[in-house]
C-alpha cells in the first residue's frame, strides 16, 4: 500500500473504468488528491470461467488483450501506470496515434471490439522499447498483477469488477465503481465525489446498484461527446450470456 488518497485499480480493456478514471482526474485537479494508479486483470478475475458458455464472444480475446497491456506497464514500473492511463484514455477517447479499429455496431458493442490491437506487437513498437514490448507474452510478470488483482478484490469480495476504488488507504473503505456512462463538468464531478464519498463513510453501506448502463461516452465505441450511447442490460459487470 502506498500513503496515496486513493488508489484506483483498473484493467484498459474496460471503457467504464476508463470513463470512470476520466471522471477521477477531474475531481483530482480540482481537490488536490493523489492517485496510486493499480492493475486488476478481468482475465485473471475470470480465470476459472468458461468464456464460450458464460460470455460473449471475442470476450476471452479482450480480457487478454488488457492482460498484455498491463504486463507491459508492469515491467516498465509503477510510475508508468499513469502514463499507461492516459494513453489508453486517448485509446478510448479516439485520439490514440496508433490504429484504432472501427467502432462496434451499438447494439452490439463492448470493450472487446475495439482493443484487438493490444494483441499484436506492431503498435507497441511506435510507443514502448523493444524489451517492454516482449513484456506482450511474458507470463512470468502475471505473479505481479495475480497480486494486485486479489489485493483489490480482498477490498471488496470477489463479485465485482472493475474499477475499485479505495479511499484513504490503508485503512479507508473501497468499492467497485461508481459505473458512469458520461463524464461530468467540473462543478458536477465535485459533487458526485461528494456524493460517492459520502455513502462510502457510512457505516454498513454496501451497494447500490443498476443494471441498465448506457455506452459510455467515448469515439471508440461509436459515442461522441454529448451523444447518449444505447441503454444495455448487463449481468455481473459484462454483457454475459449466463448469470
Amino acid at each position: 500500500m502506498t500513503d496515496a488518497d486513493i488508489n484506483f485499480y483498473f484493467d484498459p480493456v474496460y471503457p467504464f473504468a476508463w470513463m470512470t478514471s476520466k471522471w477521477v482526474r477531474l475531481v483530482q485537479s480540482q481537490r488536490d488528491y493523489t492517485v496510486d494508479w493499480r492493475f486488476i486483470s478481468l482475465r485473471l478475475v475470470n480465470a476459472e470461467v468458461d468464456y464460450d458458455s458464460h460470455f460473449p464472444p471475442e470476450y476471452e480475446a479482450g480480457h487478454t488483450a488488457g492482460l498484455r497491456l498491463l504486463r507491459v506497464v508492469h515491467r516498465a514500473g509503477p510510475s508508468t501506470a499513469a502514463r499507461s492511463s492516459a494513453r489508453s484514455t486517448r485509446h478510448w477517447a479516439g485520439t490514440s496515434s496508433t490504429p484504432r479499429p472501427r467502432a462496434p455496431p451499438r447494439h452490439r458493442a463492448s470493450s472487446t471490439r475495439v482493443a484487438p490491437h493490444c494483441s499484436s506487437r506492431r503498435p507497441w513498437r511506435r510507443w514502448a522499447p523493444r524489451h517492454l514490448v516482449g513484456a506482450l507474452d511474458d507470463d512470468s510478470l502475471d505473479l505481479g498483477i495475480r497480486a494486485e488483482t486479489e489485493e483489490a478484490l480482498a477490498l471488496t469480495g470477489k463479485n465485482v469488477g472493475t474499477p475499485i476504488i479505495h479511499f484513504q488507504p490503508p485503512t479507508g473503505v473501497a468499492f467497485f465503481g461508481p459505473v458512469i456512462s458520461r463524464l461530468p463538468d467540473e462543478d458536477d464531478a465535485v459533487r458526485l465525489w461528494d456524493h460517492v464519498l459520502g455513502l462510502a463513510a457510512f457505516p454498513g453501506f454496501a451497494e447500490l446498484k443498476r443494471s441498465l448502463r448506457e455506452l459510455p461516452q467515448l469515439r471508440a465505441l461509436g459515442v461522441d461527446p454529448g451523444e447518449v450511447g444505447v441503454e444495455q442490460d448487463w449481468h455481473g459487470g459484462s454483457r454475459r450470456t449466463k448469470r
